[in-house]
């Protein structure tokens, strides 16, 4: 089986901060044929195996400043990969990631993919 790509919905609003965090259009997060789960974001990314993965849920709207960026949550160690505040992801892990920003690993991680029902569906979780 061939990799499955899940591109960004990209807000061009916020193509300044793209542009200084390196995101394109070629990031998003993808399920490997060899069963791991990659998300990139620019200069950023995390890696884990797809049977590291707990349960997965589509959230949104939020707020754009608690969506936009690459931030971690006021309320856990989750990690954010946002590229718009409409709608995203969030995918939680049986063992934490090793953390990509901030002093701990991370429990979970949302990402504003163009179509997060469809990811959520591939991971089957």
């Amino acid at each position: 089986m061939p990799d499955a790509v899940f591109p960004y919905r990209l807000d061009h609003r916020w193509k300044p901060m793209f542009v200084l965090l390196g995101v394109s259009n070629s990031d998003g997060v993808t399920l490997t044929d060899d069963g791991q789960l990659r998300a990139t974001y620019g200069r950023f990314s995390l890696e884990t195996p797809l049977a590291n993965v707990d349960h997965t849920r589509v959230t949104g709207p939020h707020r754009w400043y608690t969506a936009v960026g690459i931030r971690l949550s006021f309320a856990d160690d989750g990690l954010t990969f946002g590229t718009n505040h409409t709608s995203g992801l969030c995918i939680a892990f049986a063992e934490k990631v090793p953390k990509v920003i901030g002093l701990k690993d991370h429990s979970s991680l949302w990402v504003s993919v163009a179509d997060p029902g469809a990811l959520a569906t591939a991971i089957g979780r």
